[in-house]
């Protein structure tokens, strides 16, 4: 057993952090303090100290939702892309077959599916552009995301479908832009106009995003 998974089995020892990695793992959107704290009724410090060791197994990641307003920075927390395939949590190439089953039962493009799966889950909430983050990071991308005024790109740091895109690359891209389009929209307020396509050994593939409102009229 590798180092990382003996960490893993340490943290997930206990009751308590299994039960908020459980939680984190089964909510459509990241989850903060504040919700652990009501959903199991500690104090926010103990939440904190779990959430700490969860994040150092990397069983959980840990991001900043950008507010632009006063206050401490609200910490998010969803699945770490390591943890893909392990404690019963869905691998990405699970997801990969049930995307490419869809697209031979249907007969619709790569794309298409894409886009209906990542918009199936519900509306998001927040800022738009973070909901777009989330929405990729939730799939494994480990995104990066640099804005210029209403333009922005998120770089796509890991290819979770790496082995798969090297021999398939048209088909397994045109998923991965289906599915950020498919989440632009449930965030209401982001476009996603193309997908630069890098080697996928090496990752950074880049989403060129909009906000709506600036969306150019045809």
């Amino acid at each position: 057993m590798s180092a990382t998974l003996q960490t893993q089995s340490r943290a997930m020892g206990d009751p308590t952090r299994h039960a908020i990695f459980r939680h984190v793992a089964d909510s459509a959107e990241p989850v903060g303090v504040a919700e652990l704290t009501e959903v199991f009724g500690f104090h926010h410090n103990a939440i904190r100290q779990h959430l700490a060791k969860l994040v150092d197994a990397e069983l959980l990641d840990e991001s900043i939702a950008r507010s632009g307003g006063p206050g401490r920075p609200r910490l998010r927390y969803t699945v770490h892309p390591m943890a893909d395939g392990r404690w019963g949590v869905t691998g990405p190439y699970e997801r990969l077959a049930g995307l490419l089953a869809e697209v031979v039962r249907s007969g619709d493009t790569p794309e298409e599916v894409g886009r209906r799966a990542a918009g199936a889950g519900g509306g998001e909430r927040g800022e738009p552009l973070d909901a777009l983050v989330d929405a990729m990071a939730s799939s494994g991308f480990e995104p990066r995301l640099e804005t210029t005024g209403d333009a922005a790109e998120i770089v796509l740091q890991r290819c979770p479908f790496m082995a798969v895109a090297l021999d398939a690359p048209d088909t397994v891209c045109a998923l991965h832009l289906g599915l950020a389009r498919g989440a632009a929209e449930r965030s209401g307020g982001v476009v996603v106009d193309e997908l630069v396509v890098k080697d996928p050994r090496r990752a950074a593939c880049r989403l060129r995003v909009r906000l709506a409102a600036t969306r150019v009229s045809s």
